[in-house]
């Protein structure tokens, strides 16, 4: 895992991608920028995108826009997933235990597609 400012600066610096990644066999999960996959790599928070996919059959979601935040309490090593149709929550889920080095990520889903959100 790179550190909190190597991550930092992945998620700062992205800007527009070269391509899409399929990373699940899965034909209803998104598919992911080139940010994104320097984030998992870095962060090693695939973890976090099978979240994501997961919940994209659940009817709740917009399918054309949503906003993910990962919210981790350092001192207990925990979390929490939620999903949003632009800022109303739509769904949420605990994370027993991460080592995920930031306090606080955004990413969104925009038509299938995860991004970060320098990248939109």
């Amino acid at each position: 895992m790179k550190s909190k400012q190597e991550i930092m600066d992945i998620i700062n610096h992205a800007g527009g991608t070269q391509g899409y990644h399929k990373y699940s066999p899965f034909k209803h999960f998104p598919v992911i920028t080139d940010g994104v996959i320097a984030l998992a790599e870095a962060a090693g928070c695939y973890w976090l995108l099978d979240i994501i996919g997961s919940y994209q059959t659940a009817n709740r979601l917009d399918p054309h826009f949503q906003v993910w935040k990962l919210v981790v309490d350092q001192d207990s090593n925990t979390g929490i997933a939620s999903g949003y149709n632009d800022t109303d929550l739509a769904v949420s889920q605990e994370i027993p235990f991460t080592d995920f080095p930031l306090d606080e990520l955004t990413l969104y889903l925009m038509d299938g597609v995860i991004l970060i959100p320098a990248e939109y």
